[in-house]
């Protein structure tokens, strides 16, 4: 009689590889039989605490930021408002939600919250929430939750509190209040390369930061673009910004200071201090 194991060594493997995070492809198992991809988070953030988010997710937590801190709201309405869009989408900028609830904060254009294409633009639908939240009265005393429930009128009116150390920690690093703190590993081809990848770069900034960007002067070349800032605060809100999205646009390298991020390791990495630039300029280099 022919016992075949198959299968167990399957499920172990599945196990083992569930709990490293392991991306695989295995060919030629019986019955057709094919392991799933499990892919693990792409980006870290590190500032009193520790985040994991895929690079979508990233790149959304890093301009809902950026939209609050051109507008002058204070950190802690970043943190509401990022705690708002953990609970209603993932971070996600979704097509579709409970009736007409749409886009990272599953807003509704039924509500008068905007159009379709309006609310799906990520930097319109942060602009719309916190315009609601800035007519919260005493909104940066209050929980979290009941701050964010002022603005949704969720059904859940608890739910968003359980977001709130995770976003405090996104909100820490991509203000600039954490050094070398949003850590992204992008591998592949990249999107971009070149002129189109720096010119990405710089018209993503610009979306996204507004006329705050012209205090801080941002100059694209073919080899990547560098950003002027006025310290090291600044400069960081912008390196984190790079990073969080560089899966889109073909970025290669952000050096600040006297670190260096490279997208294929997804790390910082301790450099010799450029006495040119120093703590004044947000270097970077895409992929040629």
């Amino acid at each position: 009689m022919c016992v075949r194991t198959t299968p167990i060594v399957v499920i172990a493997l599945l196990a083992l590889l569930g709990t490293l995070g392991v991306v695989v492809v295995v060919a030629g198992l019986p019955g057709d039989l094919k392991l799933p991809q499990i892919i693990g988070p792409e980006c870290t953030v590190r500032a009193d605490g520790e985040v994991t988010l895929d690079l979508v997710q990233m790149a959304n937590a890093a301009t809902i930021t950026a939209v609050g801190v051109r507008r002058g709201m204070p950190e802690r309405a970043v943190v509401i408002a990022l705690a708002t869009a953990f609970q209603e989408s993932k971070l996600e900028n979704l097509d579709d939600g409970d009736r007409d609830s749409i886009g990272l904060f599953q807003q509704r254009p039924s509500q008068g919250w905007g159009t379709f294409e309006q609310i799906k633009d990520p930097r319109y639908a942060a602009d719309k929430f916190y315009t609601a939240l800035k007519k919260v009265k005493n909104y940066q005393k209050m929980r979290v939750t009941d701050a964010a429930q002022r603005v949704q009128r969720s059904a859940y009116p608890n739910a968003y509190e359980k977001w709130a150390d995770e976003s405090a920690v996104l909100a820490r690093a991509l203000t600039g209040r954490a050094t070398g703190a949003v850590a992204c590993t992008v591998t592949g081809a990249p999107a971009l390369r070149g002129a189109a990848a720096a010119a990405a770069l710089l018209k993503g900034l610009k979306l996204d930061w507004g006329k705050g960007l012209a205090k801080t002067p941002a100059a694209a070349q073919a080899a990547g673009l560098t950003v002027v800032v006025p310290d090291a605060s600044t400069g960081w809100r912008y390196a984190h910004w790079l990073v969080s999205h560089a899966s889109a646009t073909g970025l290669e390298r952000v050096r600040f200071a006297n670190l260096e991020w490279h997208a294929p390791d997804g790390k910082w990495q301790s450099v010799t201090p450029d006495s040119a630039a120093g703590e004044r300029q947000v270097v970077a280099q895409v992929f040629s």
